[in-house]
């Protein structure tokens, strides 16, 4: 494997990735159930947070189902790295890279998320998740 030196990941099966899958699948369902433009304000970093641990929880189950191995490091960039060794996870890895890159924002920041960030945060959220679907049911 490719890893980053010092990263960690743990084993995982086919189990762990339909589990990681089905949280995924949860995480953006609320968030989209949830947004909307009109309550952006009130709800737009909460529906940024989902959509962020609905791309991290997609690409543990895209790892687990095709590595045997998801990340486990303290830098969730790592899990990128470890993502793009998937066979075609190029634009799932981005995607991913998008998402960590708001994840400080939407979690932890004092200014909203703004209407077209949140908007692409869930494409790429719903990237994620039908990418790791067909590894996973593959």
């Amino acid at each position: 494997m490719s890893r980053a030196r010092g990263a960690r990941a743990s084993p995982c099966d086919a189990h762990d990735a339909l589990v990681r899958l089905a949280h995924a699948r949860s995480f953006l369902d609320v968030a989209e159930l949830v947004y909307n433009d009109d309550n952006r304000e009130e709800y737009g970093n909460a529906v940024a947070s989902l959509a962020v641990l609905a791309g991290i929880a997609a690409s543990d189950a895209a790892c687990c189902a095709a590595l045997g191995q998801r990340s486990r490091s303290e830098d969730h960039h790592d899990a990128e790295n470890l993502l793009r060794e998937v066979r075609g996870a190029g634009q799932a890895a981005n995607d991913l890279r998008r998402l960590l890159n708001l994840k400080d924002q939407a979690h932890y920041g004092v200014i909203h998320v703004n209407a077209a960030d949140l908007r692409a945060t869930l494409r790429h959220a719903k990237h994620l998740v039908d990418f790791a679907d067909g590894i996973v049911r593959s």
